[in-house]
């Protein structure tokens, strides 16, 4: 049972990350929302920051965003990548944490997922 519990533990985040996860998720929609970043595929954008995901040494955080109304994915991953070094000097100013973990940035797909489910849900009838 011990090597059971030990490996399943791998695999569900503490709650240390969970709760520096979620801080750096608020802190991450700010950053967005009150547009902060120049970068010129940034500007006038609306992204949401659905999860953040933090390595249980609290070194890496990968965040999940999309773009409100749709548009090029790749294009905003690379964005935000390119944004990163500006964006967790901000977040530096606003953690306490003592390193800000290196960030990398993913599209989120589960909008895409739940509308594909709906969709064949309501193909059904």
């Amino acid at each position: 049972m011990g090597k059971k519990s030990k490996h399943m533990s791998r695999h569900v985040p503490s709650q240390r990350q969970l709760r520096v996860g979620e801080e750096l998720r608020h802190l991450l929609s700010q950053i967005f929302d009150r547009g902060e970043l120049n970068h010129p595929d940034l500007v006038n954008v609306t992204i949401t920051v659905s999860e953040v995901r933090v390595s249980p040494d609290l070194n890496n955080a990968t965040i999940f965003i999309t773009r409100l109304g749709g548009g090029e994915r790749k294009v905003l991953i690379e964005a935000a990548q390119s944004a990163s070094p500006f964006i967790r000097r901000q977040l530096a100013k606003r953690v306490y944490l003592r390193r800000v973990p290196k960030l990398k940035f993913e599209a989120d797909t589960s909008f895409d997922y739940a509308m594909h489910i709906d969709h064949l849900l309501g193909s059904i009838d």
